[in-house]
């Protein structure tokens, strides 16, 4: 009995070669100061973004505003709303913690009418007031990157599952 052909040679890179090459590239870029950008420049798009989410604290605020005007405006649908407005504290209390830089004076900027027009429909004024939010947050989502955009990606997920269950 003869001994079994040895196995081709794969031609090309391994996987365990490619990874060996990439991350020595990666380690001559950083050393040789070839990384993109200035470390200024990411402490501004840093900073831009922080202004960004800091503007989504105020319209969350608003939000919660609006809930709370909401139910002493039809005292009826103040317990069907127990559990939404709890929802957006929560995620108003997740925006501040994104944002600490976040003030109150920010926040008057995006609120929402005080009350709910008189002798109008509530239900209706607070899903226009949380598909409004629901809209900025998804644009910002949008402008942000990382953390921040999935925190703010899931708070407009989150007002849209409450719009729609004000329809």
């Amino acid at each position: 009995m003869s001994a079994p052909p040895a196995p081709p040679v794969p031609t090309g890179f391994s996987r365990r070669g490619l990874l060996a090459g990439a991350a020595g590239l990666a380690l001559f870029t950083t050393v040789a100061g070839c990384t993109p950008g200035s470390s200024r420049e990411a402490a501004r798009e840093t900073a831009e973004q922080v202004d960004r989410l800091a503007a989504q604290v105020a319209v969350q605020e608003a939000v919660v505003t609006a809930y709370a005007a909401a139910g002493t405006a039809d005292p009826a649908l103040r317990a069907e709303l127990a559990v939404p407005a709890d929802q957006a504290r929560d995620q108003l209390d997740r925006l501040r913690e994104a944002a600490p830089t976040a003030t109150a004076t920010a926040s008057s900027t995006a609120a929402p009418a005080a009350a709910p027009p008189a002798g109008g429909d509530v239900r209706a004024w607070l899903r226009e007031q949380v598909g409004t939010a629901a809209t900025s947050h998804a644009t910002a989502c949008v402008e942000v990157a990382g953390a921040r955009a999935a925190l703010l990606g899931s708070v407009a997920a989150g007002l849209r599952g409450h719009e729609t269950a004000l329809a």
